[in-house]
């Protein structure tokens, strides 16, 4: 059997966790602030007259205001002087002083308004006649159609020009959140492992993870992928529950958040004895994804880091490119407040690595009708080079070491 895998019960498991987030905080007013400010220094340098950011993680990011996207438009509008103005229903103004405080300038609007109205008077006010408005890349199409019908001369452009800029590079706070709770979803997926036994429901699986990610003080899952077997191969999973078996190779990725930030870690193992098959496939993928690490320095293109994982699995007769058996997917993406967010390791992305930037490395092997095996970890970069968050999975009959 492999080390680290069965022997336990979810009971046991949960029991066993004590959960401790003393060691870190959530991101503060002042540095709040100076986002705000980097994005107006922005603003300032490309032209833009004003930033839109409804309800998302954008909002987020630079007010701490956490909203839910509705059809009743709710949003933070940044002026070049890094100055934010609110608009939102009259209904919600206690709700958003709650975290914004009593002397934030939020303007209302009742239900027979038109909210882009109340934008376009206030940009008018502050002397922006025709203006270019940068509007978050996660806005409805109603916000971007209702500016575009109230404001018929303004350039409305895509705002990722200047969130993305701020977003990708981590500060020292956030790498700290971000190890945090990496740290605690790889604890989540070692507590997995152990309570797995033949017949087992890829469902119960995924509850029990469920679990545990809020039992260690995280938030719920974000999302949680259990495959067995064949559909290991499918890079998202089957939708269908699944029922574990001897010699089955098990794909366990998820993740959850803390302070708003993501985990997101895969493990790939075999329950049983593994076949030779199964540890070559496993071997290779984890010397894929050591290329791809070692690939990342500073200032290389992003694309070179998919490259490297794609030279190692082509010299072994996988590929090329997206053709299957081999990767199917771009071997990483950033990650931070948004599962997937700014920039990616693929082809095609030019953008030279730089400090602060964060990425999953996960160049997954997917061979149809056998088995599919993707390790993901994080890292980020540093002036030095790159540093994993979650080093690699120690051997396929060991995923989390022998200790």
């Amino acid at each position: 059997m492999t080390s680290g895998i069965g022997g336990s019960t979810a009971e046991l498991e949960l029991a066993s966790i004590q959960a401790d987030l003393s060691d870190v905080s959530p991101i503060s007013a002042a540095e709040r602030q100076a986002r705000v400010e980097k994005a107006a220094r922005l603003m300032q340098q490309k032209g833009v007259d004003a930033m839109i950011l409804p309800a998302g993680s954008s909002l987020y990011y630079f007010t701490g205001l956490r909203w839910y996207p509705s059809e009743r438009l709710t949003a933070a509008i940044l002026t070049p002087d890094a100055r934010l103005t609110y608009v939102c229903p009259e209904f919600e103004d206690s709700k958003l002083r709650e975290t914004l405080g009593a002397d934030a300038d939020i303007r209302l609007w009742q239900e027979e308004n038109d909210p882009c109205l109340l934008v376009k008077n206030f940009l008018q006010d502050a002397g922006y006649k025709t203006a270019i408005i940068a509007l978050d890349e996660n806005a409805p199409f109603f916000v971007f159609d209702g500016l575009r019908q109230v404001l018929p001369l303004a350039q409305i452009i895509n705002a990722s020009s200047i969130t993305a800029e701020c977003r990708m590079h981590k500060s020292v706070a956030e790498l700290a959140i971000m190890q945090k709770v990496k740290n605690l979803t790889l604890e989540v997926q070692k507590k997995a492992a152990k309570i797995l036994h033949e017949g087992i429901s890829s469902f119960e699986v995924a509850r029990f993870i469920d679990q545990a990610h809020r039992a260690y003080g995280g938030s719920a899952s974000t999302f949680c992928i259990v495959s067995f077997g064949e559909a290991t191969a499918m890079p998202h999973g089957p939708d269908a529950e699944q029922f574990l078996r001897e010699g089955d190779m098990v794909l366990i990725d998820t993740g959850c958040k803390l302070h708003g930030y993501n985990s997101d870690i895969t493990r790939s193992y075999v329950f049983g004895k593994p076949s030779q098959r199964q540890r070559d496939i496993w071997e290779l993928e984890k010397a894929a994804q050591a290329a791809a690490f070692d690939a990342a320095q500073i200032g290389v293109p992003c694309e070179q880091v998919d490259a490297a994982a794609r030279k190692v699995l082509a010299a072994a007769g996988f590929g090329p490119d997206y053709q299957l058996p081999g990767l199917p997917h771009r071997t990483g993406h950033g990650i931070g407040l948004d599962i997937h967010e700014w920039t990616y390791l693929v082809k095609g992305n030019q953008r030279p690595l730089a400090a602060g930037m964060c990425f999953s490395n996960e160049p997954m092997i997917c061979i149809e009708g056998e088995f599919g095996i993707r390790l993901e970890d994080h890292f980020y970069m540093t002036e030095q080079g790159p540093r994993w968050f979650t080093g690699q999975s120690h051997a396929v009959d060991a995923p989390f070491g022998r200790g």
